[in-house]
């Protein structure tokens, strides 16, 4: 059984740097959103329209294509909840629940190196401006 809807404290819209999600991620776990779906599961099941609010430049394609490959690998679980008011819930399996201690050194990591990230992104692009 899940925690109420009412009862969880909603996403915070800004909890995400405006600059995320950044190719400068050292990995990636599925496509651009999902480090950022897994994150916005941590703390129980959220509807999509919930998801949406934190990750304010996402498309509901992306967002639905998002949560599908993370369900498909096993990240995410989808449960549908019928009754008088239809809705559908994502949360974290233990899989996914798992990969939250690797999102964490991951994001540290960016966040030690990230001068020389854009540093490098940059004398990597001014490299291909020639061709």
């Amino acid at each position: 059984m899940t925690e109420p809807e009412a009862e969880r404290a909603p996403l915070d819209p800004e909890m995400f740097d405006p600059v995320c999600p950044s190719p400068l991620a050292p990995f990636r776990v599925g496509d651009k959103w999902a480090p950022m779906v897994l994150r916005c599961l941590q703390d129980g099941p959220r509807r999509f329209s919930e998801l949406k609010v934190p990750l304010g430049g996402v498309t509901a394609k992306s967002l639905t294509r998002s949560l599908r490959g993370l369900e498909q690998a096993g990240f995410v679980a989808r449960e549908e909840h019928g009754g008088t008011e239809r809705r559908v819930e994502y949360s974290l399996t233990p899989l996914g629940r798992g990969l939250l201690g690797a999102l964490d050194a991951a994001c540290e990591w960016t966040r030690e190196h990230w001068d020389e990230l854009i540093d490098a992104q940059e004398a990597g692009l001014s490299g291909t401006a020639g061709r």
